[in-house]
């Protein structure tokens, strides 16, 4: 049957009391895109991170209601419960039943990062190829698929890195995407950690998925108690980065390489002059309007 649905941007701030509203008034299904973002690609949803907010600046919310859902009703009851809300941005619109998992793999094509590292969906086979490594998402679990220039950059940097034999902590771990490549390009171990459970769910099916579970160890951020990483990377939110940093440098063993992102452009000072006290050899590399700060702990 079709459905309506609601569309409305917010600001980053504004976006968990809109979308509790949303559920509230009976929404069926919310999802959040990137609102200034210019290309279906740069639009997928990916790890917040163990920050609390997306890493969107603004947001576009997009919920899904009966198709006989009175929409005067629900503009009023929305205005009640967000005041600052101007009805007229709000958007209506009518979408037809579909098979939204096979929708989302159509979508996801393999999507190189690096020299060797490829992403691949399930319903694509990927080639007999000895020279590429291979990390293939679930669509079902897909946050974290890799569009978003800050997963990419992250993804590029492990696939530069000598990983043979090394242990890997991916703080933020999302779908797990990040560790997992790691593993997959020769680390011996990894661990994972992040503060939704789901994404610890989620993290752990995809790496069985992948063959690698039995080298993923997946933690919430106070149960963790791993020794220094030989590797460090953190796909989160400037906000937490800046206020993790001395956790940081505890959990990255001497001369290790680490790598964080999540950082949007002109955010990146501030970490720099941050970092420097526990890191050395600071690096900034920029996706479009996203940074990663990379350097190797002293």
């Amino acid at each position: 049957m079709p459905w309506l649905e609601l569309s409305l941007v917010v600001r980053v701030e504004q976006q968990p009391g809109a979308e509790e509203a949303l559920n509230d008034l009976g929404a069926l299904s919310i999802t959040l895109q990137d609102a200034d973002a210019e290309t279906p690609d740069e639009q997928a949803i990916f790890e917040p991170g163990v920050g609390e907010l997306p890493l969107w600046p603004t947001i576009t919310l997009n919920a899904l209601f009966d198709e006989h859902t009175d929409r005067r009703g629900l503009t009023e009851a929305l205005g009640e419960f967000l005041p600052w809300l101007e009805p007229d941005h709000l958007l209506f619109r009518q979408v037809a039943d579909q098979n939204w998992e096979r929708v989302w793999m159509d979508q996801f094509k393999p999507m190189p990062f690096g020299q060797r590292l490829w992403i691949y969906p399930w319903n694509i086979e990927p080639p007999n190829d000895e020279a590429i490594v291979v990390v293939r998402l679930d669509p079902g679990l897909a946050f974290g698929s890799g569009t978003h220039p800050t997963t990419a950059l992250c993804l590029e940097w492990l696939d530069g890195l000598e990983l043979s034999g090394k242990t890997v902590t991916d703080f933020g771990c999302g779908s797990g995407i990040l560790a997992i490549a790691a593993l997959k390009l020769g680390a011996a171990s990894a661990v994972g950690v992040d503060n939704d459970p789901q994404a610890l769910t989620a993290s752990a099916d995809n790496a069985e998925r992948n063959g690698v579970a039995e080298r993923l160890a997946l933690f919430l951020p106070e149960d963790l108690a791993a020794e220094p990483a030989e590797i460090f990377i953190a796909n989160i939110l400037a906000g937490p980065l800046g206020e993790l940093a001395p956790l940081f440098a505890t959990a990255t063993k001497s001369g290790a390489p680490f790598a964080i992102s999540g950082i949007l452009l002109g955010q990146q000072d501030e970490l720099l002059q941050r970092y420097a006290e526990w890191f050395d050899e600071l690096r900034v590399d920029t996706r479009e309007d996203w940074i990663r700060i990379s350097g190797r702990r002293r």
